[in-house]
């Protein structure tokens, strides 16, 4: 991953933890905010200070009385022992609701945001609640790695599920930074949890083939416009799945490559990735829209500003494997590109598919 964005996905985890941090100790600091807002004002209006005092009758001002309540948190007196009752009792209560509400909330946070090893699953469906847009990857064995490792390399948010918390990959892919959701992703109420609503992926990839399937056919009736990535071994009820039930990308064991389960999640009509060294290609289709930039450019005009490769070229009239360099491209025409994910988007942003 390119070291600027690897810094701003840890930027985005930091500031992340921090929220779900504040969220779940929320009670404890509003209550701690309360002790501290509600002391001051009774004071203010209810306080006067004793005769042998200097300030003998008077009250104290609304910042003092802040100040006042918040040190007697702390068991500071700043005020003289009331002779009211009632506020006598109010000595006695802020410290001990105070410090209840600082040891419950305040070091809880502290403790948490250091020992991030101390989280358990609340923490993991806490920090998956805070994402969007992001790809949900069922199952975490060796393809399930991989693909959230090709994932995270593109500059995808993830959200892992697992059944096994003994499993081989668990602790690895804990240690991507990735939220991992120890339950079965076949129960609506996981991928409830793990934002299937808000996701823009999903990706199925258990050993199970009726898992996968369960898994995809439960996020599409949640969410309808979710991305659908399934991992199935029988290549005709692959096809058949991809057709009946209208999953976006249904792939055979014999196309199990991480690369590609990966690249299919990009909403980028990838038809097929290789690596080349160390470089992923990718071979996606593209229509030329009626209102894209793209109308009047030539082919080599696109190869060359763009650093892809136009393998295929469909107008109106005519279909070319051997696109004319000089072709001009007008809306409507079908192209088969071959290019990196990154100029993938950019052309497809441009020809506004995004």
């Amino acid at each position: 991953m390119h070291p600027k964005r690897q810094l701003r996905r840890k930027l985005r985890a930091q500031l992340r933890d921090i929220r779900v941090l504040l969220r779940e100790s929320g009670y404890s600091m509003l209550l701690f905010l309360l002790v501290v807002l509600g002391g001051a004002v009774i004071f203010h209006l209810f306080y006067t200070f004793p005769a042998e005092a200097e300030r003998a009758g008077q009250s104290p001002g609304l910042g003092e009385a802040v100040y006042a309540t918040f040190s007697l948190i702390f068991f500071e007196t700043l005020l003289p022992f009331p002779q009211a009752w009632y506020l006598q009792i109010l000595f006695f209560i802020i410290p001990i609701v105070g410090l209840v509400a600082v040891a419950d909330g305040v070091l809880r946070f502290g403790t948490a945001l250091i020992n991030k090893q101390a989280r358990g699953q609340k923490w993991q469906v806490a920090m998956a609640s805070t994402y969007s847009d992001h790809i949900i990857v069922c199952g975490t064995g060796k393809i399930g790695y991989r693909v959230t490792q090709e994932l995270l390399k593109y500059g995808r948010e993830v959200v892992a599920i697992e059944t096994n918390e003994n499993g081989r990959f668990v602790e690895k892919v804990r240690a991507l930074g990735v939220p991992l959701l120890i339950a079965d992703a076949r129960r609506s109420d996981t991928i409830i949890q793990a934002g299937v609503e808000r996701a823009d992926a999903i990706i199925p990839c258990t050993d199970d083939e009726l898992a996968n399937l369960d898994i995809a056919l439960d996020a599409r009736e949640i969410n309808p416009h979710i991305k659908v990535v399934l991992r199935m071994f029988d290549s005709d009820l692959a096809r058949r799945v991809e057709k009946g039930f209208g999953i976006h990308t249904a792939f055979s064991g014999s196309a199990l490559a991480a690369p590609i389960f990966a690249a299919a999640a990009m909403r980028l009509d990838i038809k097929h990735s290789f690596y080349v060294g160390e470089d992923l290609l990718n071979l996606s289709e593209m229509t030329i829209g009626p209102q894209s930039p793209l109308v009047g450019w030539t082919v080599t005009r696109l190869q060359q500003a763009y650093d892809l490769s136009v393998v295929f070229h469909r107008g109106s009239q005519h279909a070319n494997l051997h696109p004319d360099p000089d072709q001009q491209l007008c809306a409507g025409d079908f192209l088969l590109v071959l290019a990196s994910l990154d100029v993938l988007r950019q052309i497809k942003k441009l020809n506004g598919d995004l």
